[in-house]
Order: C-alpha cells, then structure tokens, then sequence
C-alpha cells in the first residue's frame, strides 16, 4: 500500500497543529491552507512533510509551518516546528505571549559560541575586506569619533577601527560567550584603551554616551534572515547620536531567474534508473523533501543565470524602521537573453557602505552574487517544482514577498509568483515589453526558511 494510503486509512486521533503561515499546494497529494488554521495531522512519513486533514480534506502539509498545539495549560512548553509542542490560542497575542522564547536566543547566540562560524566569517576576504576598506577610506572622519561595533563577534572590524583611524572609543557589543575571548583578542593586541568589550543582547546594552558611528555585520541569508537587522534598527533609535552614521547605510536584494541541472539530476533525475530499476514513484517523494525548501549556500554560474539580475527589494538604513520588516514586497521582470531550462531563481545581496570624507577611496559596496568573488554566504536557490523550457526573447514577470514569522522571530517565509510570457525572439521587443501571451506557466510557490 503506498503510504499517503496507509496515512488515509489511519483511524488513530492524530495530533492537533496550528499554522504559522500560508501554505498553498503544487500537487494535487497536498493541502492549502491559511495562516492560524487548525490542522489535524494523521501520519509523520518523513521529518518535512506529514499527512494531515482539514475540514474533512486530507494530504501533505510541510511539518516547517506548522506549530502544535497543546491540549491543556499544563501539557508541555512552547517550542519550534517540527514534533515540537506549542501553544495553541486562538487570539494571535496569546500565541505569540505563550512562546518562551520567540528569538530563539540560546540557541541563535549558542551557534557563535564556536570557532566553526567565525573561522568561516573571517576567512571570508571579500567580506572581512570590505569592513576593512571602509575604515580605510574613512580613517579621517572616523579620528576622534565613538564607534559601535554590534555584534561584533571575535572583534575584527574594532580592532580595524582602533588599528586604522584612532577613534576616541570603540563599544565591541556581543551576545554570545565569545564576548569573553574578544577581551583577550583586544588586550592582546594592546588597544583595551580604545575599545571596550560588551556582553548582552544589543537591546540591552547600556552605553555611557550615544555613538557617532553604528557598525554591523548583520546580514543572513536572502538579506534578512534570522533578522539581526531588527536589533540594529533598535540600537539605531536609541543610540546613534543626531546625524550619526550606519555602515552599511543601504542594501538590496537581487534575484535572477536560473537553470540547475546539477542540482535537478542530483534529486531527481537519479531516481528514474538507478541501477538499472524504475525508481520513478520516489521522484515525488524526493520533490516534496528537497524543492519545498530553499537551498542555502548554492553557487550559480554566470552561464545558468537566464537574464540580467533585478533588484527586488531596496533598503534605506537611516529610514528602515522594525515594522516594515514584518512583510516585504518586491516585483521583477526579466528578459531571458538564452535558451535554456527555468529552474527556479537564485537571490543574493548587495550592502553598500556611503563614504564620508571627501579625500580617501569613496564608498564601498559588498556584493554577495555570482558576478563578485565569492563569499561565505553564496547564494540561495529557490526551485520551481518542475523546469520550464524558456527562449532568448522571453519575459518571466513575477514578485516576491518576505513574510516574517509571527511566532518564531527569526523565522520567515518567501513567496514567489511567476508567470512566463512567450518572446518574440527580439531582445529589443522584449525589453520593451513586447511580450505575447503566458506560456502555460503560471505560479506561486512559498518557501520556508528556518534554522
């Protein structure tokens, strides 16, 4: 019996979850649901995709949205996705007041508790670089200037500023135990006079005096991810002193639309003859597992990018304010320049950093896409459930939403809908906008983004 039979048929009671974000299915073995409703899941096949009822339809849900609810107050404590309890009010502020740590702190902070990340962020030239010609290009303004590093982990770019630019003080803020080699790192390198090393969540922390330069590392993923940028705007607000700086003072997400054969044969193009034998009946299975989620640290290549990039979304961080971060939305239009197979889009950043001295190398500006060197963040995949044979002259329209996560603070999810417009084999024509009708391709896909 195939096992989304075996879960049909299963009488037993199931478990109760709440869903933290919309969900809409690809396939008809899967359900759509909404924001808050209530699912009862019958059967967990595998750790990303179980088989769940609502209002007497059945199929596959992504374990990622969902959250558990518990039968009484005194049945378990709140905690993430997956077969994790939680809270289940009906009011959203009692669901978001029931989960203990919506930050996930211990865990977030726990991770730069290791050499493992800042081993793989200082070795990281291009990024580590960047932060370094900033000061160098500023080293004038910044003399006699009080810095903030936020989250400022083993203390680079404090060290950077203290090195470069003799600033009046430099305030090095870091949640994790790191904080405690960074004092090390700081009195070994002789500047314990100019930089002060402080422990504690940056919304915490208690200065002296307000600061005339906020200094931060504080992108993830698809720009925003794990949200550290909510702790700057905080620090920001209460801390930058009038007419006081932000490094980097902009930044923007970009998005191309791509081919990923490598990456397509990998996880299902393999299951059709291994071995000599019809494995074919797995390829759903394996669509659902691998394609439902995006693929961090993915490396295109120039040749798999089917268009020039789009800028989709555009940060302004003296304006920036944590409400807008709640849901983000941006629109593309790209204008396929080569034959080829649509299998998703890929995303990545840029930071810029505004000089301001008149004399020195201007501003600086960091670039984590696939027309830069490299970085340790790459690049993220985001894959469509099945290609899409595209031609030079063709037009993919769409937009992109970034959803924050209304429980799980660092969580969020990414919508993307995209329609393709047959070409008129003009690339002229089609940077016009000279576009036929859709293909037969239409769709929107969200994708979860979690620790």
């Amino acid at each position: 019996m195939e096992e989304s039979e075996k879960a049909e048929n299963d009488t037993s009671a199931g478990e109760e979850f709440i869903s933290l974000s919309d969900f809409t299915a690809t396939g008809s073995d899967q359900l759509t649901f909404g924001r808050g409703d209530r699912l009862l899941v019958r059967a967990k096949p595998c750790e990303d995709w179980w088989w769940a009822e609502l209002r007497g339809d059945v199929g596959y849900v992504p374990s990622s949205h969902l959250l558990q609810c518990r039968l009484s107050s005194a049945t378990g404590d709140a905690q993430g996705p997956g077969d994790a309890q939680g809270p289940c009010e009906q009011e959203e502020e009692e669901e978001e007041a029931a989960v203990e740590d919506p930050w996930q702190d211990e865990e977030y902070f726990g991770s730069y508790a290791s050499l493992k990340l800042h081993l793989e962020m200082l070795s990281d030239q291009r990024r580590t670089e960047a932060y370094r010609q900033v000061v160098l290009n500023n080293r004038d303004f910044l003399k006699d200037k009080v810095v903030l590093d936020l989250g400022c982990g083993t203390g680079i770019i404090s060290l950077f500023c203290a090195q470069l630019s003799q600033p009046a003080k430099v305030y090095a803020v870091e949640a994790s135990p790191m904080a405690e080699y960074t004092r090390r790192l700081v009195r070994r390198n002789g500047f314990e006079d100019v930089v002060t090393v402080l422990q504690g969540r940056a919304e915490d922390v208690e200065l002296p005096q307000k600061v005339d330069v906020l200094l931060s590392e504080w992108m993830g993923n698809c720009l925003l991810f794990e949200f550290m940028v909510e702790a700057v705007l905080k620090v920001r607000r209460r801390w930058l002193a009038e007419g006081g700086v932000m490094w980097p003072s902009s930044a923007a997400l970009l998005l191309v639309p791509c081919q990923a054969h490598g990456f397509y044969a990998e996880n299902m193009s393999f299951w059709k003859n291994p071995y000599g034998l019809d494995f074919t009946p797995l390829q759903p299975l394996a669509q659902q597992e691998i394609f439902s989620k995006p693929k961090f640290s993915h490396v295109v290549a120039l040749e798999d990018c089917l268009s020039a990039p789009s800028e989709v979304l555009s940060l302004n961080m003296y304006t920036l304010d944590v409400q807008d971060l709640e849901e983000m939305t941006g629109q593309f239009s790209f204008c396929v320049d080569k034959l080829g197979e649509f299998h998703g889009f890929s995303a990545w950043f840029t930071v810029g950093f505004e000089s301001r001295q008149t004399a020195g190398g201007g501003a600086v500006e960091l670039d984590t896409g696939p027309y830069s060197q490299p970085t340790h963040w790459k690049q993220t995949l985001f894959m469509l459930d099945s290609p899409v044979s595209v031609h030079e002259g063709d037009r993919i329209s769409g937009s992109i939403v970034l959803h924050r996560n209304h429980v799980w603070r660092r969580h969020m999810s990414i919508t993307l809908s995209w329609t393709v417009h047959s070409g008129t084999q003009d690339a002229d024509a089609c940077q016009a906008s000279a576009f036929n009708s859709p293909t037969g391709n239409v769709g929107t896909k969200t994708f979860p983004m979690w620790r």
